[in-house]
């Protein structure tokens, strides 16, 4: 067990069955009074934020993080397999804990997997992953880089706004934390 003074931010505590990361978190020491630490939390399973007092001082249990990387394999039903490449030990993962992750994955790609407690909590994504278009409309005569965007699915079902100029079987740079199109990979 940990003191209160031991926490900055990026820390993971637990509290209860649930793991919280450090946001934020003020000292704080009024007068006569005793001192006391509150701390923004945010929930690794939910990603909910909330705010905690505890007294200068207390006990509070600080977990370890785990990052390892596997490579993603296949897909089976619900169920997403993932290898570590070191081991190759496999492992499966449902869609509900990929969230958004599952739209941009690709064979054979390494990924980054957020463990606590030997409990999978987050699945990272690259940044940016390159992906093939497969369907689109037809690119518009003249279509300029500035122009508008358009709708189009690429190879992992994902879909995606580009510009009027791409056309089905390019490859395009999405950004993985927003969905974005970057640009066009030659």
């Amino acid at each position: 067990m940990a003191k209160t003074q031991d926490v900055k931010r990026g820390t993971t505590l637990k509290f209860g069955n649930d793991f919280f990361t450090v946001i934020d978190f003020a000292h704080i020491k009024i007068g006569r009074g005793g001192a006391f630490v509150r701390l923004k939390l945010k929930n690794s399973r939910t990603g909910a934020v909330l705010e905690k007092t505890l007294t200068a001082g207390e006990s509070v249990e600080i977990v370890r993080v785990e990052e390892h990387s596997m490579q993603y394999i296949y897909k089976e039903g619900e169920l997403y397999y993932f290898m570590n490449p070191e081991s190759y030990e496999q492992m499966s993962l449902s869609a509900e804990l990929l969230k958004d992750a599952q739209k941009y994955l690709k064979e054979n790609k390494l990924v980054k997997f957020i463990s606590i407690e030997e409990e999978i909590i987050e699945v990272k994504l690259p940044n940016f992953c390159e992906l093939q278009v497969v369907e689109t409309e037809p690119p518009i005569k003249d279509a300029r880089a500035s122009g508008g965007l358009k709708p189009a699915k690429l190879e992992t079902g994902a879909s995606v706004k580009v510009p009027l100029f791409i056309t089905v079987g390019e490859i395009v740079k999405v950004d993985t934390r927003t969905g974005n199109y970057i640009e066009r990979v030659k």
